[in-house]
This record gives C-alpha cells, sequence and structure tokens, in this order.
C-alpha cells in the first residue's frame, strides 16, 4: 500500500494547498486516491473530499492506541493515501498527537513543506534541524513552498549536501492560497470558484512538484492490526444534522454507528421544517451557527420540533455549535442575538480567543447517557464562543495540568457541551448512547 505523510515546519507554511494540489493531480492522473487528516481537524479533510470524491478521515494518536490508528489507515486506504500533518511535524502535547508520531506509529514516508519565502542561507539550518531534532524520524525530503524559481537550484543543492531529497517547489501566488477565517480555512463548499482553482493547484503540482518521485517513495511497510471490538445489532434511527450551519462531524463516528446497526438519517436546521420522523436518537453536531442565526431563528418550526423532541427525552448529542443551538439565544459574528432551541436556559456570546482550545480528558460526576459516574474519555474543543451554562456534571482536565474545570450539560437523555466526541477513542459511549436510543424505541 503506497502511503506518503506531507507534514510542514509549522501552522501557515501551505502544507494544505500543497496536499489539495497533490491530491487533484493525482485523481487527474486516475489513481484511486484516499487522504488523511493527522489531528481532530475539521476542515482540511472536507477539503479532501471535494478534490477525490470520497470520505477523508482523521488520524489522531490521542483519541485513538496504536492499533486503532493503523486499523482505521487500512480500512480507509486507496492505491495511494496521502495524510495531511497537524501543525508542525513535531507539534502535540509533548510528541502526543503529532504528526511525527502518527508517521512512527503507521511506518510512513514524510515529505516537509517549508515556507521559504524570505530565506536563503537559512533555509539550509531549518532542513538539518527538521532531520536531526529527533532521530529516528521518516522525512524522506522536502518541499519548497513559495520559493522563486531563481531559488531552485540552491535549494536542491542544500537537499543534497544534508543527504535528502528535494521534492520541489510552490510558487508564490496568491491565486494558489485557500481563503481562512475565524476557525482557520474556510469550508470548501464556501471558496468561489473551487474548481477551478483545483484545477490550476493540479497543473502546478505536475509543473513543480515531483510527483513520480513521491510516488516511488510512497512505497511502505504492510500494516498489522486487529479490528476494534464494537457492539453490532443496535436497530436505530439516528438524526443527524447536516448543512452549512452543522458540518462538523467525523465521518468515522457515523462509519461506527452504522457498523454497530444503526441508521443515519440527515436533515437540515436550516432548510427542513420539522426533525426526520420515527427517529431514535438525535446528534447536533459544530458547525458555524453564529454564521446563519437569522435563518436559525426564523426557522421556529424546527426549533418548536428540537425542543420537543429533547424535552420529551429522545436521547441528544450536541456538540460546540450544535450545543449553541440549543440555547435560549446564541450571538451571531454580527454581534446580534438569535433566538435557539431553548432546552438551554441561556445564551452563548463571542469572545475575543480561542476557548478552552486543545485536548481534555472528561470525567463523569453522575451517571448520564454516555458513560457513569467516575468514567472519563477524550475530546477536543476549538472555539471562540463561551456561554452562561456550559454544565457542571463533567469535570474537564488538560493532559499534563493539574487543575480542572466543570463542563457539560448530560442526563440520562441529553449530552451537551462545547466538547468534540471521537467514537474510536471511547467505543463504549458509542454503545450506550444507541442502547439508551433503542430503549426510548421500545418503550415508545
Amino acid at each position: 500500500m503506497k502511503r506518503l505523510m506531507i507534514s510542514g515546519t509549522g501552522s501557515g507554511c501551505g502544507k494544505t494547498t500543497i496536499v489539495c494540489a497533490l491530491l487533484q493531480a493525482l485523481v487527474d492522473r486516475r489513481i484511486k486516491t484516499a487522504s488523511f487528516k493527522c489531528g481532530p481537524d475539521y476542515i482540511d479533510p472536507m477539503f479532501h473530499r471535494k478534490v477525490i470524491g470520497a470520505q477523508s478521515y482523521n488520524l489522531d494518536s490521542f483519541f485513538c492506541d496504536d492499533n486503532t490508528l493503523r486499523y482505521l489507515l487500512h480500512r480507509g486506504a486507496g492505491e495511494m493515501s496521502v495524510i495531511e500533518g497537524v501543525m508542525g511535524f513535531y507539534d502535540g502535547l509533548n510528541g502526543i498527537g503529532s504528526s511525527c508520531e502518527v508517521s512512527k506509529i503507521t511506518d510512513t514516508p514524510v515529505v516537509i513543506v517549508i515556507n521559504a519565502r524570505g530565506m536563503s542561507e537559512s533555509l539550509g539550518a531549518v532542513i538539518k534541524g527538521f532531520l536531526t531534532y529527533k532521530q529516528p524520524n521518516n522525512i524522506v525530503g522536502f518541499i519548497f513552498n513559495r520559493l522563486a524559481e531563481s531559488r531552485a537550484e540552491f535549494a536542491e543543492k542544500l537537499c543534497k549536501e544534508l543527504g535528502t531529497e528535494y521534492l520541489g517547489r510552490f510558487p508564490s501566488d496568491e491565486d494558489y492560497a485557500l481563503e481562512s477565517r475565524h476557525l482557520g480555512l474556510v469550508t470548501a463548499a464556501e471558496v468561489a470558484g473551487l474548481k477551478e482553482k483545483l484545477k490550476r493547484l493540479s497543473e502546478a503540482a505536475e509543473k513543480y512538484i515531483r510527483i513520480d518521485r513521491l510516488l516511488e517513495l510512497a512505497n511502505s511497510p504492510k500494516l498489522t492490526f486487529s479490528e476494534p471490538m464494537i457492539g453490532r445489532g443496535h436497530k436505530v434511527k439516528i438524526g443527524l444534522s447536516t448543512d452549512e450551519a452543522f458540518c462538523f462531524f467525523y465521518p468515522e463516528n457515523g462509519d461506527m454507528l452504522e457498523n454497530m446497526g444503526a441508521e443515519i438519517v440527515p436533515f437540515s436546521p436550516l432548510r427542513d421544517k420539522m426533525l426526520p420522523e420515527d427517529i431514535d436518537g438525535l446528534i447536533l453536531c459544530g458547525g458555524y451557527p453564529e454564521l446563519y442565526g437569522d435563518r436559525l431563528s426564523e426557522n421556529v418550526s424546527m426549533l418548536s420540533s428540537i425542543r420537543t423532541a429533547v424535552n420529551n427525552g429522545l436521547p441528544c448529542i450536541a456538540e460546540c455549535g450544535g450545543f449553541m443551538y440549543l440555547h435560549r439565544e446564541f450571538e451571531g459574528m454580527d454581534g446580534n442575538f438569535y433566538k435557539g432551541v431553548g432546552v438551554i436556559n441561556g445564551k452563548t456570546f463571542k469572545t475575543p480567543k480561542l476557548i478552552n482550545f486543545g485536548y481534555s480528558v472528561l470525567t463523569a460526576n453522575s451517571d448520564n447517557l454516555l458513560c457513569k459516574k467516575g468514567e472519563s474519555f477524550p475530546v477536543h474543543e476549538f472555539h471562540y464562543f463561551d456561554s452562561e451554562c456550559c454544565g457542571e456534571n463533567f469535570n474537564a482536565r488538560k493532559p499534563g495540568k493539574s487543575g480542572e474545570r466543570k463542563c457539560v450539560n448530560a442526563s440520562n437523555s441529553l449530552w451537551t457541551g462545547f466538547p468534540h466526541l471521537y467514537f474510536y477513542s471511547s467505543p463504549e459511549i458509542a454503545e450506550n448512547f444507541l442502547t439508551a436510543c433503542e430503549r426510548l424505541k421500545k418503550n415508545g
């Protein structure tokens, strides 16, 4: 199985642009291509999916043990699998969750993207630093972003002197850049002229990147793993919010629920008037409700449908944006407050910085929809909003930190808060959710 990781020196070095360019070039060559993203990011895989026309999955070594990580990579692999790194190659929680760690667990060759703008001899220091900082590593070469054609021969000479490979460059052309917003890149659906931009990226990749050599370097050992144990036979229907306002949902979570027997029923809080009929559970995923406050608040029949169902005990998971939507009011990016579902009797509001950003481990203070008192599982947060009602049913602890904070509103039928869940980290929470859905279905 061919696989290759495209990582970088840090956030903003251009690795997402180069990954999308490479993916489109591979697709244009009619190579069956799969893609993955290190870490918990939602947005980069959306771009990957637009390019390859298939699901793109996350590989997160904080959420998953080594065996599960290899299983997820194998399960989603193609003739050629491209893994996009997260942040800088070595960045993580003391290495945990880093691209470097994922590359070692999966035995994947790595290409490092360097933003070469404004550098000359210093390129050598960056190359040598990444090659030698931690050894052994799987780095096989470098791509130089924003490198002028006149400097290409110099960069190639540096690579040869330092015992690594020059694998191409990318020009400094703003037409190739992908726009960003307060949560990172805009979603793929929002990029004007995305198809044409991807065509230009593919042409640039063929011209400037040594794709044939990348394919040779991508030859990798066979992955060894065992399939994770999950429950089966849960015959329930789960409504899943799916539109521009609610688009942050790990496809792995949906795949696990379906493998356990659940039927996923997509619906749109923006456009549909009511929840889908005969659902036994509900997932309101994260996204950008703050950008669609007027349309969400004006869809009063949907607000009423969700409020009635959740108050009547429909098992419901609502993460981040979905949690904001459940409030009595939520603030939009325009500074106005909009009417929400009203299950949570309070407001959400903007803040000037990220709140509780990163990984945490949650421990339950009481029995609830997903687990028993005292049980724990990992989560991730990424939001610029806060709430008057963050909840007190779980304690959250940052890895390596001593302090704790309370969060999450939870009951026997509801789990809602800013943290995002990843079911493969703790399959039992998916099992408990579906069991609660079955119980409701049985009792009518």
